[in-house]
């Protein structure tokens, strides 16, 4: 222990902010996977959908409501008004509020036709606006932190609200018969709680809440990804809005509960991105972007590899997480999984785009993409039901992966510059296996026997060449 103290003491600030950040992030995943089988037994599948229906409503409206104004342009606020931090969060603040003031202008008087839409009554709906406003007060203060690297309140804020937050749900669950409000009373209350007040603690700290400047660099910078932001809520939420809208909340609960477990490997992706982007940036500016090809394979493989093991034992982790109720999402797993092993390979041409500054190329690959989407949504999940949902997020982002190619090459015939970071050939060849692993892994999914051995003895592959994969990573870690 005197050790690991002596060598935490003596970890660059900026690594032990990363590595509490990953701790922390890690912990909330587990704290969230443990009391997900807890709320899908008390709830049925139809409450457990009104709570699926909130968190996506919550998602698309947050980007009316607050820009991600606690992203996109806070970082570059950070360092262009340095002496006025505190202010240009004030400033934020300040533009959130008049937008949840004018969008519950036009809500209430309407409040009938608006709940029809969104399938959720006037409380949880007022409950939702409240709830982002207090969620993004902690983001714009916790950011802050981080920019700074004062990464242990930002731990400590982030794991106390963690904890109550299931224990008040559970108690609100078993007190009444409306399960699924009192399941979404349980989370947000917390975060309205603690969000409050740091709103008002930002509020009171700034005294900027209207300030002409920050305001007209927050929305000039902010408003013109608006369409990037939407389409990637429209990639994670729409499909279960118009699920419960053409077939049921039931359906939407059981396609929710399957896209989070394929989606679960998702902050392993950012992890992994955020050691990997500055080391391939150092090396696009040293001329040296073509060492990238190994290291950009060697990431994929180890996703896909990580993600085999999600889809493959797909129905054993529903049941153990969900019950029997929510089974039948074993066959919306594989495709969404596979979605995410193309969302890794879009974000290596967007790393691209992001460095040579060409934004406008990834909003009109996303708007694309994200249209498309709808469209095949709105005529498929009426024909073939809600598993068809995953087939259209996936048959999206191969165009999403496309387009993006395409604008990257674009950016780089413009800028004269070689492309020789990637291997196209390799990187294709994987992900043509990997589909038909998975397709494998489906058709055995009644032999839990057969998936066992297998998957044993590719482990064991795996490990023989963990060595070489070891030394890799290794070597993005030093250079970054």
């Amino acid at each position: 222990m005197k050790i690991l103290k002596e060598k935490w003491t003596k970890t660059p600030i900026a690594v032990k902010a990363s590595t509490s950040y990953a701790i922390c992030s890690v912990l909330q995943r587990c704290l969230s996977f443990i009391t997900l089988p807890l709320f899908t037994r008390l709830l049925s599948t139809e409450q457990y959908g009104q709570l699926t229906i909130y968190q996506s409503w919550s998602g698309i409206l947050s980007i009316f409501l607050t820009l991600n104004l606690a992203y996109g342009s806070f970082s570059t606020a950070m360092v262009k008004y340095e002496k006025d931090r505190d202010g240009y969060i004030s400033a934020v603040e300040g533009i959130c509020l008049g937008l949840a003031g004018m969008f519950m202008a036009i809500y209430l008087p309407l409040r009938g036709l608006w709940n029809k839409l969104f399938e959720l009554p006037t409380l949880m709906m007022c409950l939702m606006v409240i709830e982002l406003l207090g969620s993004t007060a902690i983001q714009l203060w916790s950011g802050k932190k981080r920019f700074e690297f004062k990464y242990k309140s930002v731990v400590c804020v982030t794991l106390l609200m963690s904890i109550p937050s299931p224990i008040i749900a559970y108690y609100l669950v078993i007190s009444t018969t409306e399960k699924g409000y009192a399941r979404i009373l349980g989370y947000s209350s917390v975060t309205v709680f603690v969000g409050g007040i740091f709103y008002v603690f930002n509020a009171l700290k700034g005294k900027k809440i209207f300030y002409k400047e920050y305001w007209k660099y927050a929305l000039g910078f902010n408003l013109p990804l608006l369409f990037y932001y939407l389409s990637q809520v429209v990639f994670n939420q729409s499909d279960r809005i118009m699920i419960s809208h053409m077939v049921g909340k039931d359906k939407a609960a059981i396609y929710g509960v399957a896209y989070s477990l394929a989606t679960i490997l998702t902050f392993v992706l950012n992890a992994i991105n955020n050691s990997y982007v500055p080391w391939y940036y150092g090396k696009i500016k040293e001329g040296k972007q073509e060492e990238n090809k190994k290291v950009s394979l060697i990431i994929a493989l180890i996703m896909s590899v990580l993600l085999s093991g999600v889809i493959w034992f797909a129905p054993e982790i529903i049941s153990l997480l969900a019950g029997e109720e929510y089974v039948e999402a074993k066959f919306v797993v594989p495709p969404v999984a596979i979605s995410i092993l193309l969302l890794f390979y879009a974000q290596l041409f967007i790393n691209v785009e992001f460095y040579y500054e060409e934004k406008k190329k990834l909003i009109w690959a996303s708007l694309w993409a994200a249209l498309i989407n709808l469209l095949l949504n709105w005529v498929f999940i009426r024909k073939f039901g809600f598993v068809s949902a995953a087939y259209t997020t996936l048959a999206s982002y191969v165009i999403f992966v496309i387009a993006n190619y395409l604008a990257m090459k674009k950016v780089l015939n413009e800028k004269g510059i070689k492309d020789d970071a990637y291997n196209y050939k390799m990187l294709i060849m994987l992900f043509v296996v990997f589909c038909c692993v998975s397709i494998i892994g489906v058709c055995i999914y009644n032999s839990f026997v057969i998936r066992v051995i297998i998957a044993s003895v590719v482990m064991i592959g795996v490990l023989l060449k963990g060595k070489s994969i070891l030394c890799i990573i290794r070597s993005i870690k030093k250079r970054t």
